[in-house]
């Protein structure tokens, strides 16, 4: 067994995993025992958007094999056992890397079976070949803790519970509207939707946290991650350019940095710079979430630099 628990890539507008095909159609949940639940999925290219965008939730483990290999299917089976024992705060993604070889391209996999992690979209390269439930389960934790150090430490419910599962509650129209502009990467007309509905109804929580995150994507989406960088560091008392480094901090988990950057920047600034860097914190807050230990701490330290 290979192993390797490196940093997650940092995001950039180069290599990074497209998006824009998401669909919503159904998990294929690997078999289990009737009435047990599952966090693992059987992923194929229409469905492999929807795990990278888990991944913003809880670290995601694909593991790329074959049917035709016992050992893939095996080794399928003993990380079946490990991921359901954490009981939502990872998941499993099996892929048949023969009939689908753009996911295989897209890991860069050479060789059947491969293990590769996702945190935030971005791959996190684990082992390859067989390994023992001992081996994998020391690996998954120290996944875990990496993605907790970048934010990436929450829990979902299984793909499947061995039952059936009650009906879901449609979103309003709006909400799925700009749900389905995401999908197809057009965030613009997301930003639209949820303006919409939040005319209809200004007090609609979940619609202006998606604006948010909509203007999040939008301000990211073409942005290169060192020169943004860059022109932050030789920058520290510009405002675009430090509401610049703070958002791409926030998209590629480093969520205290992207607050300490904000907080810092309004205890040096005054008038209407300073108002700007609070506002676009406060929308930062959101999209993190409010109960979040990391934004409780971030409001103690504003309020001190504000008050």
């Amino acid at each position: 067994m290979t192993t390797s628990m490196p940093e997650p890539t940092a995001p950039s507008s180069r290599g990074a995993i497209d998006l824009g095909a998401l669909k919503k159609n159904a998990p294929e949940p690997i078999e289990t025992t009737a009435g047990t639940p599952s966090w693992v999925r059987k992923i194929d290219q229409e469905l492999f958007p929807e795990i990278v965008a888990l991944s913003q939730q809880v670290p995601v483990i694909v593991s790329l094999g074959s049917p035709r290999s016992p050992a893939s299917v095996q080794l399928d089976e003993l990380l079946a056992v490990v991921i359901n024992a954490k009981a939502g705060t990872a998941v499993l993604a099996t892929v048949d890397a023969e009939a689908e070889p753009q996911i295989a391209q897209a890991f860069q996999v050479t060789q059947v079976p491969s293990v590769i992690a996702l945190i935030n979209g971005q791959p996190v390269p684990m082992f390859q070949g067989s390994a023992e439930v001992s081996q994998i389960q020391s690996l998954l934790d120290e996944l875990l803790s990496l993605g907790a150090q970048h934010g990436v430490a929450g829990t979902v419910p299984p793909f499947s519970t061995g039952s059936q599962a009650p009906a879901e509650v449609p979103l309003p129209p709006l909400h799925q509207a700009a749900l389905e502009a995401i999908e197809a990467g057009d965030y613009t007309a997301a930003e639209i939707a949820y303006k919409h509905a939040l005319n209809e109804k200004p007090n609609d929580t979940d619609a202006a946290i998606g604006l948010n995150q909509v203007r999040l994507l939008i301000r990211t989406q073409d942005q290169d991650l060192a020169a943004v960088r860059a022109t932050g560091a030789q920058n520290p008392d510009d405002l675009n350019a430090q509401l610049a480094v703070a958002d791409m901090d926030v998209m590629g988990g480093h969520v205290e940095d992207a607050f300490g950057r904000l907080v810092n920047f309004i205890g040096r600034n005054f008038g209407d710079e300073r108002e700007a860097a609070r506002a676009r914190l406060v929308e930062l807050y959101s999209i993190v979430g409010t109960n979040d230990e990391r934004v409780v701490a971030s409001r103690q330290k504003l309020a001190r630099v504000l008050f």
